[in-house]
């Protein structure tokens, strides 16, 4: 997609070819474009269309119904910012008195959309044309929000007292140009240096204006949080989105924080909620392992923060980075599993198949954390084949137990 065709999707002709699209299906797709071409529209608005309505229908795990009045690109969508996320960037924002948020390097619009939403004024800027005109279209209802596009180190910054009540928001580009797979997705940049603008100029960002915040991968490392930051790992059902690196007044607890979100629930788990657990030794034996089994959200667990869940079960963590707490009672942790666990062992192929068999299983759901085991390989090993025999399906863990790899069956609670 070019900027002239996001203008003509945009104009009255294209805006109403959009709105007048039924859902998306893929099945019938293909009849519907040759329709529309033969009922005398253009051939390449048809398919632009087509196109949009393609992602509008993958939008809608992100964007809900805002989806039916955005444009999107491939690239853009699979980086946008998920809204309820957005929205929670946008109230860092708002509580810490900022005014204007300069969004540097806005995609296709989402956060700056979160920011306007609660009446700051958006200056986004983005380096790519085709993906500023899109942010432009989103944002079409503030008035208040403005969209140019170039590179965000380009961008004006106020600085000293002049900053007070202005933010910068940040989300550095993670994917190299160009095409990178069979899907037509492009490849992503892991190495902080690697990203644009880079890490380091973030942080030059950071040390002008004082309300700054920067969205980033969820393999960003502990030792590179500044000092006074924080970093929160967010997820979102239980999948880590991003690490996002908060500064100055925006920042609500200093160090390692996790927030775990779904649509009617966040919890934020802090270093102060780990400490007590962190200091707790890990298992010494796969013997006194108690009756039920935790497992911590992953953005708990990418956070460093599993001692937290220590805690709050009264619990001994299984080892070092797993997220597995076991405990003798049970707790109603809203950002952990807990399951009862019903038999611990080595891990031994034929000690695993045998109690699976006295137990009268012949289907196996493999969790494995911490261990090399293909979970496949050993599926087939354990004859689980669930052909109908009338068994049951079994939960099997595998991980880690002081340093020895642990066969241990659980049940959901």
């Amino acid at each position: 997609m070019d900027v002239a065709t996001v203008e003509r999707l945009a104009s009255p002709e294209g805006w109403s070819l959009l709105q007048a699209l039924p859902d998306y299906d893929e099945s019938t797709a293909l009849q519907l474009q040759s329709r529309l071409r033969a009922s005398g529209l253009d051939p390449d608005l048809v398919a632009a269309a087509m196109a949009q309505a393609r992602l509008r229908a993958r939008a809608r795990d992100k964007f809900g119904d805002f989806a039916a009045g955005m444009l999107f690109t491939a690239d853009g969508l699979e980086q946008a910012t998920r809204l309820p996320v957005a929205a929670r960037h946008a109230l860092r924002f708002e509580r810490a008195g900022v005014q204007l948020v300069h969004d540097l390097g806005c995609g296709l619009g989402a956060d700056a959309m979160a920011f306007a939403a609660l009446d700051l004024r958006v200056a986004a800027v983005d380096a790519d044309p085709v993906t500023a005109a899109v942010a432009a279209v989103n944002l079409r209802h503030w008035p208040d929000a403005r969209v140019t596009r170039g590179p965000a180190e380009d961008v004006d910054l106020p600085t000293g007292a002049a900053a007070t009540r202005t933010g910068v928001w940040l989300d550095p580009a993670r994917r190299a140009p160009g095409v990178g797979d069979v899907r037509g997705r492009t490849k992503r940049l892991f190495s902080l240096e690697e990203i644009s603008p880079s890490w380091q100029e973030v942080q030059r960002y950071a040390a002008n204006v004082p309300a700054t915040g920067a969205k980033l991968s969820p393999a960003f490392p502990h030792a590179a949080i500044p000092k006074g930051a924080e970093a929160q790992w967010t997820s979102w059902h239980g999948e880590v989105l991003e690490c996002a690196v908060w500064w100055g007044p925006l920042v609500e607890a200093a160090g390692r924080t996790a927030a775990v979100c779904t649509e009617s629930t966040t919890a934020v788990v802090t270093e102060a909620d780990a400490t007590p657990g962190s200091e707790r030794e890990p298992l010494d034996s796969i013997d006194a392992l108690g009756g039920w089994l935790y497992e911590a959200d992953r953005a708990v667990i990418r956070a460093g923060l599993t001692g937290a869940l220590v805690a709050a079960v009264d619990g001994t963590e299984l080892g070092p980075g797993l997220g597995y707490v076991t405990s003798g009672a049970a707790y109603d942790v809203g950002w952990a599993k807990r399951y009862r666990v019903r038999a611990a062992m080595p891990l031994s192929t034929k000690a695993v198949a045998r109690w699976l068999r006295e137990h009268g299983h012949d289907r196996v759901t493999i969790k494995k954390r911490g261990v090399t085991t293909d979970a496949d390989l050993l599926r087939r090993q354990l004859k689980m084949t669930g052909r109908g025999k009338g068994g049951s399906e079994a939960v099997l863990v595998l991980t880690r137990v002081a340093g020895s790899q642990a066969a241990i069956v659980v049940e959901p609670a």
